[in-house]
């Protein structure tokens, strides 16, 4: 996170926020609806508790996620999206489209980028 640095523009402050590999998947995950932690990383393949954990602390102070506790034995906390976060993933909505309608492209670009190459 860019603390104490000013932005150059809106895409930068926005890629500061969703920055890394888990922050967009988690905005994906409490997309529909407040999850558990538990629920959000058995949603999220690959994300390391502790990933998760300093992905939704990021995200809860930049406002973007909100950390609700239930005071009840067992322990109960939720995690939804602020309104703000609402927006971010609407924002996102069509980089996903963008994604989804180019993922075999990039896939395949990908691939062959890593294949050693011969010499001629």
């Amino acid at each position: 996170m860019r603390s104490a640095e000013r932005y150059l523009c809106g895409l930068d402050a926005a890629v500061d926020v969703i920055g890394g590999k888990w922050k967009v998947l988690i905005l994906w995950a409490l997309d529909a609806g407040p999850r558990r932690f538990g629920e959000v990383k058995r949603e999220i393949e690959g994300i390391s508790e502790k990933m998760l954990i300093q992905s939704l602390r990021e995200l809860e102070s930049d406002e973007i996620v909100h950390r609700e506790v239930f005071h009840e034995i067992p322990p109960k906390v939720e995690y939804s999206l602020t309104p703000l976060g609402q927006s971010l993933n609407a924002a996102l909505g069509p980089l996903g489209d963008w994604g989804y309608q180019n993922m075999k492209r990039i896939e395949k670009n990908r691939c062959a980028a890593k294949r050693p190459r011969t010499p001629q």
